[in-house]
């Protein structure tokens, strides 16, 4: 858990036992996690208070919120130093099969070249598909 208190404290944020407990949860998850998931792998939390952390370490920086259509907003883990700018954010794959969106943080988002009023603040980029482990399942 010391390490978890050492990440909240270098973004700022005061390590208390649901933010270590959200952000546990969060970095143990191979895949984004949406807000229900996170809701239902505690037994008893404040819906209020889980929606209050998750603001929280979106408004740090220590999460990405990722809006891959399937209904819900999921979270992952942003990289270090990582302050969400455009041309700091990175793909990801949503899997049709198993409904994982994973972040593929070595991808960039392609440059687009917008009109000269036009200033980019975020970008969503998704890819969807079928992911290998489901592929291997398939095969």
């Amino acid at each position: 858990m010391q390490d978890l208190e050492n990440i909240l404290e270098q973004k700022n944020i005061k390590p208390t036992a649901m933010r270590l407990l959200v952000l546990k949860k969060i970095t143990e998850s191979k895949k984004a996690i949406n807000f229900y998931e996170l809701e239902q792998s505690f037994s008893q939390v404040e819906r209020s208070t889980l929606y209050r952390t998750l603001k929280t370490f979106e408004d740090k920086h220590l999460v990405h919120p990722i809006s891959d259509g399937s209904g819900a907003v999921k979270y992952a883990i942003c990289k270090n130093n990582c302050r969400c700018k455009p041309e700091e954010l990175h793909v990801h794959f949503f899997c049709y099969k198993c409904e994982k969106t994973l972040c593929l943080h070595d991808i960039a988002i392609p440059n687009v070249i917008l009109p000269d009023n036009m200033t980019v603040e975020t970008a969503t980029y998704i890819l969807k598909g079928i992911c290998g482990e489901c592929q291997k399942k398939r095969g």
